[in-house]
């Protein structure tokens, strides 16, 4: 299905993640002179989630051309060719996965300052992600804190496979920042490979890996839910990006029906955990992984809600062909807010955008 019309706001878009070489002007002395000696600057730090040449990592027809610069190709390729009012960029980098953690951190900060300097500056529809590494969590904190005043930056960025469930209390400090300062947590598909991605042990190809996420974020939305993340943070909305939709209404259902009967384990779980899912947890439509028309529209009527849906393209993955971004069986009354309400209202710092842009036109009306 092609866009309805055009403004919408883009929640998953990818801009090409920076060799080591491209970050180096953003490093300190210190880690740009350990990074060169060590030879790690001729490292590509690809996630291995999604393979360069893997033909579900770039569309053939977005691949890039010597005739653009990686700017223009985006601009092309998916702002203008869809028509978005705004598009958050996502950068997976391999840093995050790195187990010494002040080189992460740093690399992290050249990661967030290359984003701002080479896009944010260049391309006033695109919006920010502050890419972490979580597995410390007072420099993660100190990045947040660090880029919070730029309201270009929307949501903070981790991948779904980690050291630890996302419920556990050891990130409270990063979920706190994030509502303080109108922030969102982003749940992108991918590991840093600490422990095998699937709960049986290391696949052999990388299509199990990728069927494999799915199961990741069913136990992450179980970990939130147990653990009273948004009791403790009613302001608080985590987005899954990549995870897929069609586990949500199952999960929902077995968490439901689970809680009912281990309430006093959980106490301050205090109503139904598909209600808190509704409120919480957003999820993107790309991939939207149903067969047909009929099963998207009978995944969408299973989860009981107009809201949880955000758009996405995905960019430049091969999710779909054409210009077909949005998946058929979408009911006509849900597209708006599939397409610019529902991320309106989930991310505070594109709702405020949202509301200048409006006092602009009605003050030249």
């Amino acid at each position: 299905m092609n866009l309805p019309y055009p403004g919408a706001i883009d929640c998953d878009l990818h801009v090409p993640a920076p060799t080591i070489a491209q970050l180096l002007p953003y490093l300190d002395d210190y880690w740009r002179d350990q990074i060169v000696n060590r030879a790690l600057d001729r490292m590509p730090f690809a996630m291995m989630s999604y393979p360069p040449n893997a033909p579900i990592s770039v569309r053939a027809d977005w691949r890039a051309s010597q005739a653009a610069t990686a700017l223009e190709t985006v601009q092309a390729q998916a702002l203008d060719a869809f028509g978005v009012q705004y598009a958050i960029a996502n950068v997976i980098h391999g840093c995050v996965a790195l187990h010494n953690d002040d080189m992460a951190a740093a690399l992290c900060r050249a990661v967030n300052d290359w984003l701002r300097g080479e896009w944010l500056e260049r391309e006033p529809r695109l919006r920010g992600s502050i890419l972490i590494h979580p597995q410390d969590i007072p420099q993660a904190v100190a990045e947040i804190e660090r880029l919070a005043p730029d309201g270009r930056f929307v949501q903070i960025l981790i991948l779904a496979m980690g050291e630890r469930p996302l419920g556990r209390r050891d990130y409270f400090p990063i979920y706190a920042a994030a509502e303080r300062h109108g922030l969102v947590i982003a749940v992108h598909a991918g590991s840093t490979y600490r422990y095998a991605p699937t709960i049986v042990g290391w696949p052999c190809y990388q299509f199990e890996d990728y069927i494999a996420q799915a199961q990741a974020f069913e136990n992450q939305t179980v970990s939130l839910i147990a653990e009273g993340v948004f009791q403790r943070f009613p302001g608080l909305k985590f987005v899954f990006l990549e995870s897929g939709v069609s586990w949500l209404p199952v999960t929902m259902w077995r968490t439901d029906k689970t809680w009912r009967g281990a309430r006093p384990e959980t106490p301050w779980v205090d109503r139904w955990p598909s209600d808190i899912i509704r409120d919480h947890l957003r999820l993107t439509t790309q991939p939207f992984d149903a067969p047909d028309a009929n099963a998207v529209a009978q995944t969408i009527a299973r989860i009981g809600s107009d809201a949880m849906l955000l758009f996405a393209t995905d960019y430049p993955h091969w999710q779909f062909e054409g210009c077909d971004v949005l998946p058929d069986g979408l009911p006509p009354t849900l597209l708006r807010k599939v397409l610019i309400d529902n991320a309106i209202a989930t991310y505070p710092r594109l709702a405020q955008d949202a509301r200048g842009t409006a006092t602009i036109e009605e003050t030249i009306r």
